[in-house]
């Protein structure tokens, strides 16, 4: 069972009586779909419906959460937090000792009565799971990004910068980070002008080239004109945040894409739901 200790995570609790009112509030995840044993991801938005701070959640005992995020973020996302609190009676704090373990495979998910280990639900069709209380040894984290970066996971920092984001574009919405049936939080009409006016146009796409790809932030173009921004790689195979739009009208035209002066291939992460649109528009036009 291939595993990885991924050591720039952090946790963040959040606990008390109102604690699930509280984040219900200001986090785009439904926490009434968030069952036990569960790591969904969420983000908590600006009022413009872009995303501040991108994490995993999991329940971790009664009136209790937790917030698994970049540790490079933690704090300044603790500060925010505390700014939405008012008098919410809740109690936000960062572990000191965060042991963050991933595991993937037929055997990753362990027994429902481990309360250490949780499905991360991110990955449709696939056993992964997030430990809190795991191994020590490093494992395989080149393995972990390679395997994350083939299912089409994007995550911020490496795939794309906060703030720059809609969820839409980092398929929150297809992933369950988005909760479209629950009531307001920060950033809900705009995601939910997205969703119902089916106007999001930036999406993951995988993206192939042999034998490897240019680095992280380098343009994806057609005829020199930028289509989206490739994010991180595992040799020839990456990920990058396009317009589809403007994918779809090069595919249909015959023009080649590139990565930098690497030609590329683009596809939709298999397990996602949307689609290259039917009616697209030159790269002039756009």
């Amino acid at each position: 069972m291939p595993f990885a200790l991924l050591k720039d995570r952090a946790l963040i609790s959040v606990s008390g009586p109102e604690a699930e009112h509280f984040l219900q509030n200001i986090l785009t995840t439904d926490l009434d779909a968030l069952g036990e044993g569960e790591a969904k991801p969420g983000a908590l938005l600006t009022p413009q419906g872009k995303i501040l701070f991108d994490f995993l959640i999991s329940r971790a005992g009664e009136n209790a959460f937790r917030l698994e995020c970049r540790a490079d973020i933690s704090d300044e996302f603790i500060r925010r937090l505390m700014l939405y609190r008012l008098r919410a009676k809740v109690e936000i704090a960062k572990s000191e000792q965060a042991l963050v373990t991933v595991a993937w495979g037929k055997e990753s998910i362990a027994s429902e009565n481990d309360s250490t280990v949780f499905a991360d639900t991110r990955f449709p069709n696939e056993s992964v799971a997030r430990s809190y209380a795991g191994p020590q040894d490093a494992g395989d984290d080149d393995a972990w990004q390679a395997f994350r970066i083939a299912h089409g996971i994007a995550e911020s920092g490496a795939d794309y910068a906060l703030g720059d984001a809609f969820p839409h574009d980092v398929l929150l919405d297809e992933t369950g980070g988005v909760g479209f049936r629950k009531g307001c939080y920060v950033g809900q009409e705009v995601v939910s002008r997205m969703q119902h006016r089916g106007t999001a146009r930036r999406r993951v796409l995988i993206v192939q080239a042999s034998p490897l790809l240019p680095a992280a932030g380098t343009d994806l173009t057609v005829e020199g004109r930028p289509v989206g921004t490739l994010g991180s790689s595992a040799g020839g195979t990456g990920l990058a945040i396009a317009r589809i739009d403007r994918v779809k009208a090069a595919l249909d035209a015959g023009q080649p894409i590139l990565a930098g002066d690497v030609p590329v291939t683009v596809t939709i992460p298999p397990w996602a739901k949307f689609r290259f649109p039917q009616e697209t528009v030159s790269a002039e036009e756009a």
